[in-house]
């Protein structure tokens, strides 16, 4: 079974962390962005080798910015195209104050089933600060109306280690998110990312991160209110109550193919991995015609090993020692144990038979952890 992520690009306003590629001009882009979409999904129709979708995922940017003869048009495409599961996830990634009754309503007439709302938090202060365009009373309202129209399967994303934030307000944060009883909740840490506001805004002096052992506590706080509260921590920034994993990000972590379109949309076949130009024009120009704007890396096993050790060890689930042995052969095998042993010793990873995983000691430095288990690391320091 596939994947098909659909990149929707548009945002009324741009948040202050955010370096997703996203358009604040969607009046000017929005029908030859829809007629360049459907065309490459047309076009690459074969990439998945016939594989029915088991989901579907539409990202942005603010895929709630377009309207529901805009998301039938999408839809309307994918499954004359597609073989669609009868019971595939079908996301739709929505911004609160999108969600109005009349919106929510028009949405369940679509193949929708899944809505993930990037509320970040439930404090107006840190709202405002993320120049986020909903506020506290807007997100809780959001949650409930979704409910009333019939949406069980409800994902909340929240954002935490903000400048000068404290364990108490995460604390009150968490409350919040706890009280809405939703099944899956995703948290990541605030980062700097280069070319974001917030970045320039830390280069500057006005702005300064929290400290490490803030991070550090705020990260102890999260997993144990949520795991209290009945959550699977199931991924590093991932928790889901029983039979509510993601299953579309699970398939990131699963090795299994998946199709992106949209401007910088990435695809994956098993083989290769391709990603669409990061340009709204270069991206309909392309397509306009016939000559789609993408970057492709085909990969070889040692590119395989790597995705495998970045992929499996974001889950609950670790690597399975006799998988990588099977599949990547002795020398990775004996170099992963080698460079995992430090790890083991220093208590960040466990070994439990055949697995070995990130302990919560571990979950917070899990980068570095990870860069370590790298096959590029063995070249590098073999001066290759």
């Amino acid at each position: 079974m596939a994947g098909l992520y659909i990149h929707i690009p548009f945002c009324s306003k741009r948040c202050l962390y955010c370096d997703f590629f996203s358009n604040t001009e969607m009046g000017l882009y929005k029908d030859e962005y829809l007629h360049a979409l459907l065309k490459e999904m047309e076009m690459r129709k074969g990439y998945l080798e016939g594989e029915a979708l088991e989901t579907i995922y539409l990202g942005g940017g603010t895929p709630s910015q377009l309207d529901d003869a805009d998301l039938r048009r999408i839809f309307d495409t994918i499954y004359h195209l597609f073989e669609v599961k009868e019971d595939a996830e079908i996301t739709l990634e929505a911004n609160p104050d999108d969600m109005t009754t009349e919106y929510v309503s028009a949405l369940k007439a679509l193949p929708v089933n899944r809505i993930s709302m990037g509320i970040q938090s439930f404090d107006d202060a840190d709202l405002r600060f993320l120049n986020r365009r909903h506020t506290r009373k807007q997100a809780i309202e959001a949650v409930g109306i979704c409910r009333e129209n019939g949406y069980e399967n409800i994902s909340i994303d929240l954002i935490y280690g903000l400048p000068g934030q404290t364990p108490e307000q995460w604390e009150e944060n968490l409350r919040e998110a706890i009280k809405l009883d939703v099944p899956h909740l995703s948290a990541y840490h605030l980062t700097y990312e280069e070319g974001t506001p917030i970045y320039r805004m830390k280069e500057e002096g006005r702005i300064l991160p929290v400290e490490e052992d803030v991070s550090v506590a705020l990260f102890d706080i999260l997993i144990d209110r949520l795991t209290d509260a009945g959550y699977m921590h199931y991924e590093i920034s991932n928790f889901a109550k029983p039979g509510r994993l993601s299953r579309h990000n699970s398939s990131y972590w699963t090795g299994k193919r998946y199709l992106g379109v949209g401007p910088s949309a990435h695809s994956y076949n098993l083989e290769s991995r391709q990603w669409n130009v990061s340009s709204l024009a270069h991206y309909i120009y392309g397509l306009r015609f016939s000559a789609p704007d993408y970057e492709i890396e085909t990969l070889n096993i040692h590119n395989k090993y790597n995705d495998y050790i970045l992929t499996k060890l974001r889950t609950c689930r670790g690597v399975s020692l006799s998988s990588i042995k099977t599949i990547f052969g002795e020398a990775k095998y004996a170099y992963f144990l080698k460079q995992a042993n430090q790890f083991i010793l220093n208590g960040m990873l466990s070994r439990t038979d055949d697995k070995v995983a990130l302990t919560r000691k571990g979950l917070f430095i899990s980068d570095g952890i990870i860069s370590d288990l790298l096959w590029v690391n063995f070249y590098t320091k073999q001066g290759v």
